[in-house]
């Protein structure tokens, strides 16, 4: 039985991937910070650490020996410029102790659940060889994302074997705060008006799916975008 230790466990993505997981037949530990809601993470057999991305004394103390991968999936997705601070705190800072854990424990591989936002805004179709622009965006998440693989990419040169993946608009089931607070917002006819704009959207299974691929198959140091149907509005 192969061991996988989960970050960001209690959200949207974390939860689906902690299911697919256990459906495939892996061992589980997921870490929670103490004020996480559990209440979709304890209908499944997982064992549960506390602690945090930013403290670096609780992952040395959550994360097991030579674990078969870690599935670095915690981040703070916050859209508010009053929050910056702590998504640096979280996203940034919290992936550099997360590898240098990683490297200490020597876990066997290491999957980083970055963004497509870490490319930044481009005007044309992009793949995952296209350089970012993120450092010039004006919003912080797409920032602190770029900030985050390059955390990994450090590790990586140090011997980390580690895999990013970079997941676009992402819907289904245990989500209650990104795309599924709009659909209710409409269902409900609370929504006044939609401006124009386009994304590409992704099942959470596929991309749940796509983690445990990358753990799988990926190749060390590669970036691997997770897209979807493209969609627009307007």
């Amino acid at each position: 039985m192969k061991t996988a230790f989960v970050t960001g466990a209690t959200g949207f993505l974390g939860v689906n991937l902690v299911r697919l997981l256990l459906e495939d037949g892996w061992k589980v530990i997921a870490l929670h910070r103490k004020s996480s809601n559990l209440t979709y993470l304890k209908r499944f057999n997982v064992e549960l650490k506390e602690g945090s991305v930013t403290d670096k004394e609780s992952l040395m103390a959550a994360i097991p020996e030579s674990v078969d991968a870690i599935f670095h999936v915690a981040a703070t997705t916050s859209m508010w410029s009053k929050n910056n601070a702590q998504q640096y705190q979280d996203n940034v800072v919290g992936t550099r102790n997360m590898v240098e854990v990683a490297l200490a424990k020597k876990a066997v591989r290491f999957v980083h659940t970055s963004s497509v936002s870490a490319f930044g805004h481009h005007q044309n179709k992009i793949d995952e060889t296209v350089k970012p622009n993120a450092l010039q965006c004006q919003v912080n998440y797409n920032k602190t994302k770029y900030l985050a693989e390059l955390e990994v990419d450090k590790a990586i040169k140090n011997g980390l074997d580690a895999v990013l993946v970079n997941p676009c608009d992402i819907i289904g089931p245990f989500d209650s705060h990104n795309w599924a607070q709009l659909f209710q917002a409409v269902y409900n006819d609370d929504v006044p008006g939609i401006p124009p704009g386009n994304g590409s959207f992704c099942h959470v299974d596929d991309v749940a799916r796509a983690h445990i691929a990358a753990y799988e198959k990926g190749r060390a140091g590669e970036r691997y975008l997770l897209g979807g149907d493209f969609l627009e509005s307007g």
